[in-house]
Parts: C-alpha cells; sequence; structure tokens
C-alpha cells in the first residue's frame, strides 16, 4: 500500500511537535518561568538559541512549553467533542426522523449560531479567563460537528441491507450502533478528529492573544504574539517564531487530515486505482 504524501509529510510535522511538547515537560534550555531583565531582546546566540523576549525570557524554551499547551486544549477539546458529539449523532441516525433527531438536530443548529469564541467570552464573563475554559469554548463548539458527522456517515448505512438483517435478527438501534454503524465510520471520524485538532490549536492561539486562554506565567503562542505586536519593528523575530510555530502545527495536521482521508475513503482509492 502506498502511503499518500501529504500523510507523510503531516504526520512528520506533527510528530515533530508533539515529541517537542513531551520534552518539554523533562528539559528545557531555560526555565520559563525565570525573568532576566539583563537579557532582554537578546538576539539568537548559543546561550539563548533564538533570543530572548522583552522580560529575558529565552523563546525556544518559551516555544516548547508553548507547544505543550495549545497541544493539551486541542486534545481535550477535541475529546470533548467526540466524547459528546458521537453518542448524539449516532442516537439522531437512529431515530432519523423523530423528535429526537429533531431535538438533536435543533441544539447542534443552536449551538453553531455561537463561534467558539462567542462562546469563550460568555464563558470567561462568568468564571473568568483561564485554559480550563478555553478547552470548555472550544470543546461545546466541537459537540455539533462531530454529532453531524456522525449522524451523516451513519444515516448512509443504516440503509444497508445487513443492517436490516441484523434489526431481523433481533438486535436493538443501541446495539447496532455499537457493533456495525460505529466501526464503519471510524474513518470519517479520524478525519474529522485530524481537522478539528488543528482547529483547536488555531483556537487555542486565537483566545490566548485576546486574553482568554492560557494564563501568565504558563506560556502560550497566541500570547506570545499579543506581546510581541508591540515591538514587531524593534525586534520581529518575536512575532515571528509563534507565529511560524502555528503555521506549521496547523499545516502538519492538515496535511496529515487529507492524507487520512485519502487512505481511508474507499471512493478516492478507486479513483487512484
Amino acid at each position: 500500500m502506498k502511503w499518500p504524501v501529504s500523510l507523510v509529510a503531516g504526520a512528520v510535522l506533527s510528530v515533530l511537535f508533539v515529541v517537542v511538547a513531551l520534552l518539554s515537560f523533562v528539559w528545557t534550555p531555560h526555565d520559563v518561568a525565570t525573568l532576566a531583565i539583563a537579557d532582554k531582546l537578546q538576539p539568537p546566540s548559543p546561550t539563548y538559541w533564538l533570543g530572548t523576549d522583552h522580560f529575558g525570557r529565552d523563546t525556544l524554551s518559551m516555544l516548547m512549553v508553548g507547544a505543550r499547551t495549545s497541544i493539551a486544549v486541542a486534545i481535550v477539546a477535541v475529546g470533548i467533542g467526540i466524547v459528546v458529539g458521537v453518542p448524539l449523532g449516532l442516537a439522531a441516525a437512529a431515530n432519523r426522523g423523530s423528535l429526537i433527531d429533531e431535538i438533536i438536530m435543533r441544539g447542534n443548529d443552536l449551538v453553531f449560531a455561537f463561534p467558539s469564541l462567542v462562546i469563550a467570552i460568555l464563558i470567561t464573563a462568568v468564571f473568568g479567563p483561564s485554559a480550563v475554559n478555553a478547552i470548555l469554548a472550544i470543546g461545546i463548539f466541537n459537540i455539533p460537528v462531530f454529532a453531524r458527522v456522525t449522524r451523516g456517515g451513519a444515516l448512509s448505512i443504516w440503509t444497508l441491507d445487513y443492517i436490516l438483517a441484523a434489526r431481523v435478527a433481533g438486535k436493538g438501534k443501541l446495539r447496532i450502533s455499537v457493533e456495525h454503524i460505529l466501526p464503519n465510520i471510524l474513518n470519517l471520524l479520524i478525519v474529522q478528529g485530524t481537522i478539528q485538532f488543528s482547529l483547536g490549536i488555531l483556537a487555542e492561539a486565537a483566545l490566548s492573544y485576546i486574553g482568554l486562554g492560557a494564563q501568565p506565567p504558563t506560556p502560550s503562542w497566541g500570547r506570545m504574539l499579543a506581546e510581541a505586536q508591540t515591538m514587531i519593528y524593534t525586534a520581529p523575530r518575536l512575532a515571528m517564531w509563534p507565529g511560524l510555530a502555528i503555521v506549521a502545527m496547523v499545516l502538519g495536521l492538515n496535511l496529515m487530515g487529507d492524507g487520512l482521508r485519502d487512505l481511508l475513503d474507499p471512493r478516492v482509492r478507486r479513483e487512484r486505482a
């Protein structure tokens, strides 16, 4: 089996950032919580490989810990979407046209009416800004996404002959959904999960940029960009490094998502055969 180039390239980029994030748990070139005002705005050097910010903090260390923050927020937020959204989508598909289906789908429409940024502002107004609240905001927005994808994929399978045979054999809707429907839509969920993960990275950076995400002293790529905007002319590298990190991470995840779709979608395989 030939692996799509986009899958390989995306996986390499994504794994690189995951390794860097895991490495930050045990080692960083410098302590990100230590301020060294005497070394502020230092250019790249053997001591500070990517230079320092206006507080004298090592930029590389901040990027490493920031990767950990962004990935953790995105993973948990996507997990919330999967854990809640997939069962809702399966239930809606199993009861197509019923009141249950209408309630679930109209609830999804209601959530879609409010962008994740607006939801984050609402949550922050009540509970205050934090990484946890950013996770909740992004996770809530992911729920209807996975519910719609699950329902759409499941509806096409409910019409197949082997599902009718399972119903004749006495299997209930719940058992059919778990044993027959869910395994056959896993490829859709995997691809969608990869896409939502990249969107979660962007959403976390956006929320941190406006001060609604991870709070100091926890590093975040979005807040690094926000802090660097006032020094864009004097020290443009402070905005360049976190910007490049966000672009590379999102690009890698999107490439991996496209590659997984090409690999797992039988229609694409038939077209290329």
